[in-house]
């Protein structure tokens, strides 16, 4: 009995030495986040300034780029204020510490002792991985698969099943490395080397490198209907800065498609996005090398002032052209977090309008308001 006794002591001093830090840090971790996130905007205008100097790129693809780096500035200042405002405050954190230290060692051990077996042996790991596959979670099983691998690094088929499931889990970055191990192996396959490319995609944040494109090109040679590959091939293009290669790629894609295909409805957005470059350029227009190096300066009500453009932009986009669900959300949340609730609550309204027609979207829209605390959802 003293023995458990020991284990729940120490769970409260292991919670404490988690919970003190973090009730200290909580604020200054957030903000050196925020920080951190313009700093690599500052570097990466920094180096598009560079390569435009140089001529490496022309004016149209520098201020492609400037737009895409404009879109991760104000995603990246949604997700500080998201985590912001789910600060605790200093009385449920005090009501944490509580429990972590006292209540939840004291529960755990009670209800081990009731409902637990204490006096079982323990079961090692070999059993585990040994029981039926049936019995076992996904995270066992990516286990076995894995263990199996590092014994018979050379078995291809064993790559080709479990990068996908590392994809499912979010790890692009392993995903992409077992596909390779997989084509290495058993040689290349059309699907094989999408995969591989959209892997390499979610690595890169969305953008379509150079070994990812390859992949998508090599795939493309092989299967020249595939659709996916073309389809990140003419993303690629867009961010490139190849306006009219682009458009070309997705006219082509979108000839004869099948209108109820799901990525019909981002491939027009895309190519709309590409035939309207003046109306690009208001929605999100890349803020210069001199703003993101006066950003650093600025206090909190002048960093505010900056996304508030952004906003506007964003805002002027939609009401004229439209556009997906995610920016009709993104603008809902951007208004919330610049304490606008009216503004909120008109773009909920006009993005209800928009999508009235089509019940799936709609419901993501209401989804996002209701969460937002917005009325009428």
């Amino acid at each position: 009995m003293m023995f458990w006794i020991l284990i729940a002591l120490l769970t409260g001093a292991a919670a404490l030495a988690v919970l003190v830090p973090l009730s200290r840090n909580r604020n200054a971790l957030t903000e050196n986040s925020s920080s951190a996130d313009e700093a690599v905007y500052r570097d990466q205008l920094d180096a598009i300034e560079g390569e435009l100097k140089r001529g490496l790129i022309n004016e149209e693809a520098a201020e492609a780029a400037r737009t895409e780096v404009a879109r991760r500035l104000l995603a990246a200042h949604d997700k500080y204020h998201e985590r912001s405002e789910n600060r605790f405050d200093s009385r449920r954190l005090k009501a944490a510490q509580l429990i972590s230290l006292m209540l939840l060692p004291a529960a755990a051990l009670g209800m081990y002792l009731a409902l637990g077996s204490p006096d079982e042996p323990d079961l090692p790991l070999t059993a585990r991985l040994s029981a039926p596959a049936e019995e076992q979670s996904v995270d066992v099983l990516v286990a076995r698969v894995e263990r199996h691998l590092a014994d018979n690094p050379e078995d291809g088929q064993g790559w080709a099943v479990i990068a996908p499931v590392y994809l499912s889990l979010g790890q692009p970055q392993s995903s992409a490395r077992a596909y390779a191990n997989a084509i290495r192996i058993l040689g290349a396959r059309p699907d094989w080397l999408t995969d591989l490319g959209e892997a390499l995609t979610m690595v890169n944040q969305g953008l379509v490198t150079a070994d990812a494109q390859s992949a998508f090109e090599q795939a493309v040679s092989m299967d020249a209907t595939a659709v996916k590959p073309r389809f990140f091939l003419a993303i690629a293009l867009g961010q490139e800065g190849k306006k009219a290669e682009a458009i070309d790629a997705w006219n082509s894609l979108l000839a004869g498609a099948d209108e109820t295909a799901a990525w019909v409805v981002a491939a027009r957005q895309e190519l709309a996005a590409l035939e309207n470059p003046d109306a690009i350029a208001s929605q999100s227009r890349g803020p210069t090398q001199d703003d993101i190096a006066a950003s650093q300066e600025m206090d909190a009500d002048d960093r505010q002032a900056m996304i508030s453009g952004m906003v506007t932009g964003l805002a002027e986009k939609l009401s004229t052209e439209g556009g997906p669900v995610e920016d009709w959300n993104r603008l809902m949340r951007s208004y919330m977090v610049l304490g606008e609730k009216q503004k909120a609550e008109d773009a909920f309204a006009d993005a209800s309008t928009a999508y009235a027609d089509k019940p799936a979207e709609l419901s993501q829209i209401k989804d996002a308001a209701s969460k937002l605390g917005l009325p009428g959802f």
